[in-house]
Formats: structure tokens, sequence, C-alpha cells
């Protein structure tokens, strides 16, 4: 007679972990996260893509993706789709021109799925709490407070 019981001296088969080589190896392989970073001060891009471009993320690394103002940002995202994160500076060519890219990011553009974070050098200078909301802004930072953490 069968027991659906397995007996005590069945071998357990336990699969090897792999190890960080392969992990590497496969990151290689799988598509990078792709940031956008958004932002008329070439040193921001520096020291961004310094803090953030070995880190890897679900073992996918990161990628990048410069515009140093609004305009070019605007023809950058009218032929990339798949822009995950966009680090998006406040006050660029004039002061409400961060806003008005939300506005065509979301309305315009109607990219749902990309996630902005507003930055700023400007301490103090915040967005309404509207238009956080109206445009499906994820977080606020001044660029001192955005860190790799």
């Amino acid at each position: 007679m069968n027991s659906p019981i397995q007996s005590i001296e069945d071998d357990l088969v336990f699969l090897d972990e792999p190890d960080h080589d392969e992990f590497s190896a496969a990151s290689q392989n799988q598509a990078s996260w792709r940031i956008m970073i958004i932002d008329d001060d070439p040193d921001v891009h520096s020291a961004t893509t310094f803090a953030l471009g070995s880190l890897e993320i679900q073992h996918r690394p990161l990628s990048f993706v410069h515009a140093y103002s609004a305009a070019e940002a605007r023809e950058i995202l009218q032929k990339e789709k798949d822009i995950a994160i966009i680090l998006l500076d406040v006050v660029m060519e004039h002061e409400d021109a961060g806003l008005q890219l939300v506005n065509y990011i979301r309305k315009t553009l109607q990219l749902a799925d990309v996630r902005i974070i507003l930055r700023t050098g400007q301490p103090g200078y915040a967005p309404e709490i509207d238009a956080i909301r109206d445009y499906d802004i994820n977080d606020y930072k001044t660029k001192s407070e955005l860190t790799r953490t």
C-alpha cells in the first residue's frame, strides 16, 4: 500500500543559490532602470550619476538619460517611453518651468507610470500641495537632501 506520506529517508534536494557574479551577469542581460535627469546645471548631472551609477535595484542596473532644459526634455520624452524615474529641477529657464514640464508629461504625453521627483536648489521653494496631488508628483526634495538613500 502506497502511503501519501513520504518516509524520513527521502532525500531533500536543495538548489544552489546563485553567487553575486551570476546576479551581475543576469543584470547585464536585463533591461536597466532608466533614470532621466532634467536640470540646467551640469554639476547636478555629474553628482547624480556619480552617486547612483553603481546602484542596482532588483538586480537591474540604472542607466541615465540627460536633459539640460525643459525644451530638451520634451523632445526626448516624445521618443523615450520607458523612463522609470524623472529627477526634475523645478526652476530652470524660468520659475515654473519644472511644473509646466510635469503638466506636459502627465497631460499631453499621458505618461502616468513614470515616477517624478522634483528637486530644487532653493530651500523653501516648494510647489503647492494641490500641484503635487494634481500632477501625481511622487516626491519633492532640495538638491542637498536628495542622497543615494
